[in-house]
């Protein structure tokens, strides 16, 4: 269901659920949740994941008037999958900024070694900040990229009929990869159409 303003609750109104709702929603994003080594997280949006994220911008006092709502909608709806990928906000996350600093100029253009695969077929790479350039943030990668995987008709066959797949980064200074776990790729296939 596409997101518009008619369809969000007002913040009065989600104010009165925000706390109940709150612990699915956290268990609904940790199994959206892959863990790159110790400092790469992919967490893939969904339709659930980006409404909530406009409703607490609008519980923050964002999005108030009718046109920064729709201005909202307009920056988050892109995040939603439509049938042929997965969209997945990618955080680099390294507590110590001396640490951070020196990652981030060694991990420039980190966010276009970013992969997927299905068993037996050929990597899939990242379409990566759609949105903006986040490739040179001052001579180093950003924290934070907005990633799409864009499958074709026969990795959404093979997502969907339950085929083992990937994860990974092929950077030289930052190479990974792991299995994405049963419960987050039963998640994940839901955002495909076959």
């Amino acid at each position: 269901m596409p997101i518009t303003p008619d369809s969000l609750l007002p913040p009065e109104a989600y104010a009165r659920i925000r706390h109940a709702e709150r612990t699915a929603a956290i268990a609904h994003r940790r199994t959206r949740t892959v863990t790159l080594g110790e400092h790469m997280t992919l967490q893939f949006e969904d339709e659930r994941t980006v409404r909530r994220q406009i409703q607490e911008l609008l519980h923050a006092g964002r999005g108030r008037d009718a046109r920064a709502l729709q201005a909202e909608i307009a920056a988050y709806s892109p995040l939603v999958p439509d049938g042929s990928n997965w969209k997945a906000t990618l955080l680099l996350d390294y507590p110590d900024p001396d640490e951070r600093q020196r990652a981030l100029v060694r991990l420039l253009g980190v966010e276009r070694h970013m992969y997927v695969a299905v068993e037996g077929r050929p990597r899939l790479y990242a379409i990566a900040d759609e949105d903006l350039d986040r490739s040179d943030c001052g001579g180093r990668t950003c924290s934070v990229h907005f990633l799409r995987f864009e499958w074709p008709t026969a990795g959404r066959l093979a997502v969907r009929a339950g085929a083992a797949v990937v994860l990974g980064c092929d950077h030289p200074h930052c190479v990974l990869e792991v299995a994405i776990g049963p419960a987050t790729l039963a998640s994940l296939a839901g955002d495909l159409v076959a």
